[in-house]
């Protein structure tokens, strides 16, 4: 299912990632994959509250847990300046959807990173 949220289909997903060199390109994709189908699956549920969200972004962010792995395999890993870019990347995705009033740490709760 293609994305028609236009802000999403603009927003550049993990640019400060692709910038530095620190962060493999491969395994950012495979962060910008997870982000979109986050996306793709909010367009298609519409969840109708806090709650149901959560559940999408919770979801999205083990998928991300699993990715640490490959971070650290090219030497890299999910550490204090990409928390924040990610963390900042599900809050765009929430409000971008109608939930600005989403709690970001709600959002990655399940989040090991």
């Amino acid at each position: 299912m293609p994305i028609t949220n236009e802000r999403v289909t603009g927003y550049g997903f993990l640019r400060p990632m692709y910038a530095d060199p620190h962060f493999p390109d491969q395994v950012v994709d495979a962060g910008r994959a997870i982000l979109l189908r986050l996306c793709e699956r909010i367009e298609a549920e519409q969840p109708p509250d806090l709650a149901a969200l959560y559940a999408l972004t919770q979801a999205a962010t083990e998928e991300f847990n699993h990715l640490e792995a490959a971070f650290e395999a090219a030497g890299s890993g999910i550490e204090t300046v990409a928390r924040e870019w990610i963390a900042e990347a599900f809050w765009f995705v929430a409000s971008a959807y109608g939930f600005a009033d989403a709690d970001v740490e709600e959002l990655i709760a399940t989040r090991e990173w």
